[in-house]
């Protein structure tokens, strides 16, 4: 489906720069960005292997586990019909752990393989279970404490102070966070009050 949209805006964009008379104008663009795309994605794999790096680091040291054990209240809050000990509740705290410190990246392959648990527990339904919406939804509105990704492009794009957007970003991140959890909480009510009613 993104192939189809970024398609269409492409297209969108070359017939009204021919439209216009501004065909050049797009083909000039075209080269600049693809430049701007290949430095822009050098500094991010930079940021990246150092936050990464850190990440190990920390897996090595210990912080990590104690991070995932200081979550475990938070999990069981959010994901009560998990059992205990299983291997949804770590990719999951890992998941939260690196969203938490603007890792995006690090984040994702964490995030694949708690769904893939969250299935397994759902019996590989097509249906996405409550747990699964659940997580989603916390990936989704993630709090940052350090959004190195924003950083990272403010800091490409010139800005004299890249990190100036960190207290921003703590506050909307909280305030989505909030969000997204009390409506995780209210959806699973609704489906358990749906359940008792069936």
């Amino acid at each position: 489906m993104i192939n189809y949209l970024w398609g269409a805006m492409i297209l969108a964009g070359v017939v009204v720069g021919m439209a216009t008379g501004r065909i050049g104008e797009v083909s000039t663009a075209s080269i600049n960005s693809s430049k701007e795309a290949v430095t822009l994605c050098i500094t991010m794999l930079g940021v990246m292997s150092l936050w990464t790096g850190l990440m190990q680091v920390a897996k090595a040291a210990g912080i990590i586990e104690a991070l995932t054990k200081g979550l475990e209240p938070v999990i069981s809050f959010l994901f009560p019909t998990i059992p205990k000990k299983h291997k949804a509740r770590e990719y999951i705290a890992a998941n939260m752990i690196a969203n938490i410190l603007g890792l995006g990246w690090a984040a994702t392959p964490m995030g694949l393989k708690a769904m893939e648990e969250l299935k397994k527990l759902n019996n590989g339904s097509k249906i996405a279970s409550t747990d699964m919406c659940t997580f989603l939804i916390i990936n989704i509105s993630s709090l940052q404490v350090v959004p190195v990704s924003v950083i990272a492009y403010r800091s490409q794009y010139g800005s004299v102070n890249p990190a100036k957007i960190v207290v921003p970003a703590i506050i909307a991140t909280f305030i989505s966070t909030i969000a997204g959890v009390t409506f995780a909480v209210i959806a699973r009510k609704c489906a358990k009050d749906r359940e008792e009613e069936e």
